[in-house]
């Protein structure tokens, strides 16, 4: 083992997939690369790290809703520029030809070309930290896409797909105890 530096100790535990989180702020619809967001349990809540330096800030606090949308990997060049600009003075929508739908519960809308949609409230904003807790109430997936390949940013301009998805569910079922067998 050799010494690395702490200040790039993230690239080394960064969180999965790389999300598209849009918003509707009561009079037009945003969109913003989140690269920090997590799985907090199995009832649809979810986390994401931003702050008030992000234009999104503002209506996913006065909102309290949003879309998180997963990319496939063939739209990391779309991705990475939504995040390098600013739905302050930039319609990303119309900049990177996004292709939006309506949402069942939420304002904000749901991307097409996306592998899935989940429509979110706002349940928690950590503001000390930057930290969006959020709880899903409407999810959506596109089950005809041959390509699912999901993207993971390393954190420091790099990026990973998913590979082979390997399958043990049968091994991680809930084992009956001998005395049911």
């Amino acid at each position: 083992m050799q010494h690395f530096p702490l200040d790039q100790a993230f690239t080394l535990i960064e969180p999965g997939p790389v999300t598209l989180v849009t918003t509707h702020d009561g009079q037009r619809d945003n969109v913003m690369t989140i690269t920090w967001t997590m799985v907090l349990d199995f009832a649809a809540r979810f986390a994401l790290s931003t702050g008030p330096w992000n234009y999104s800030w503002q209506a996913l606090t006065t909102t309290k809703e949003c879309v998180l949308a997963i990319p496939p990997a063939e739209m990391l060049d779309t991705v990475v520029g939504i995040g390098l600009c600013s739905g302050k003075d930039t319609d990303k929508f119309q900049k990177f030809d996004l292709s939006r739908h309506k949402a069942d519960k939420v304002r904000a809308p749901l991307l097409r070309g996306c592998l899935a949609n989940i429509e979110c409230r706002v349940v928690e904003v950590i503001e000390q930290y930057g930290i969006v807790i959020l709880e899903g109430v409407a999810a959506h997936v596109d089950p005809h896409r041959e390509k699912r390949s999901m993207l993971h940013a390393v954190g420091d301009g790099t990026f990973v797909t998913d590979g082979t998805r390997l399958d043990r569910r049968v091994m991680m079922r809930p084992k009956l105890p001998p005395s049911v067998c």
